[in-house]
C-alpha cells in the first residue's frame, strides 16, 4: 500500500519534523530525508549517514489505544517490523534490548522512540528510524555498524525500500491499534522474545551504577520492559535501559 511519506532534501532532524507537524498529521505518517543536519541517536548521539545512501526518517503514531503502561509495545511493533523487513532482503537479524537492530556482532539500525501521554493512555509516539541501506564506508567513531548493501552486495532504491519497510512496521502496528487482544500481543512478545540479541548465551555486561563486569546471559524481559540477566550461579537480575551495557 501507499504510505503517507513527506521526503526532504535536507532537514535537521526527521524526529523534530515530527513534532512539528504533529496536530496537523494523520496516524502513520512518515517524515523521510536524504540528509540530517541533527539526526539524534540514543544518549544524545549524532546518527552518522551519507546523503541519499540510507533510511533515515520518522514515523508519526497517534493510535490512543495503548495504554502508557504497555508503551513498549511501540518498540515491539517497530522491531520485529524491521526484523521481518530484514528477513523479506535475506538477512537473518536480532534485536539488541531495547531497540537497536543488530547482524551478528554488527549495528545495522538504530531506534529513538518519543512518547507522549494523555492521561492512562498514549496520544502519540515519534518513532525515529536510521537504517544503513547502501553506505559502504563508515568515518565516525561508531564502533561497529554495517549495512544492507555490504552485507548483499546490492544497491538499492532509498524511496522503494521506506516503502517496503514502512509495509512491514505498518501491518503490525495496524493489527495492533485495531484488534488489541491478549493473544495478539502475546505472539509479539514471543517473536520479540525470541528474536533478542544474545539470548540465552553468556557474556559480559558492565552493571553501570557500579562499574561491576557479570557474565550472564538474558533470559528475557519483565512487565516493566527491563532486561533481565541470569547469571552463572542461577541469580537473576533485570535492569533498566542505560543500567547495564553489553560488552561487545
Amino acid at each position: 500500500m501507499a504510505h503517507n511519506i513527506k521526503w526532504f532534501k535536507t532537514i535537521d532532524s526527521t524526529n523534530s519534523e515530527a513534532f512539528r507537524q504533529f496536530e496537523a498529521s494523520d496516524d502513520f505518517s512518515v517524515f523521510a530525508a536524504e540528509f540530517q543536519t541533527n539526526g539524534r541517536g540514543q544518549k544524545g548521539t549524532n546518527w552518522e549517514s551519507e546523503t541519499g545512501h540510507n533510511l533515515t526518517f520518522s514515523i508519526l503514531l497517534k493510535s490512543n489505544s495503548i495504554k502508557a503502561e504497555d508503551q513498549f509495545l511501540i518498540a515491539q511493533i517497530v522491531t520485529v517490523g524491521i526484523k521481518r523487513y530484514l528477513k523479506h532482503l535475506g538477512i537473518e537479524a536480532k534485536i539488541k534490548w531495547p531497540n537497536d537492530i543488530y547482524i551478528g556482532d554488527k549495528k545495522i539500525c538504530g531506534i529513538l522512540i518519543e512518547h507522549f501521554l494523555s492521561g492512562d493512555t498514549l496520544s502519540g509516539s515519534i518513532v525515529g528510524i536510521g537504517l544503513n541501506l547502501n553506505q559502504k564506508q563508515f568515518r565516525s567513531d561508531a564502533p561497529n555498524p554495517v549495512s544492507v548493501s555490504i552485507l548483499t552486495g546490492k544497491e538499492y532504491d532509498i524511496k522503494e525500500e521506506l516503502e517496503s519497510l514502512a509495509g512491514f512496521i505498518y501491518e503490525i502496528y495496524y493489527t495492533y491499534r485495531n484488534f488489541s487482544s491478549g493473544s495478539t500481543e502475546d505472539r509479539l512478545e514471543r517473536e520479540y522474545h525470541e528474536s533478542l540479541y544474545r539470548l540465552d548465551e553468556f557474556h559480559k555486561y558492565e552493571i553501570t551504577r557500579d562499574g561491576r563486569v557479570i557474565e550472564a546471559r538474558i533470559v528475557g524481559t519483565d512487565t516493566n520492559a527491563c532486561l533481565i540477566l541470569e547469571e552463572e550461579d542461577g541469580s537473576r537480575g533485570s535492569y533498566h535501559f542505560k543500567e547495564v551495557k553489553y560488552i561487545i
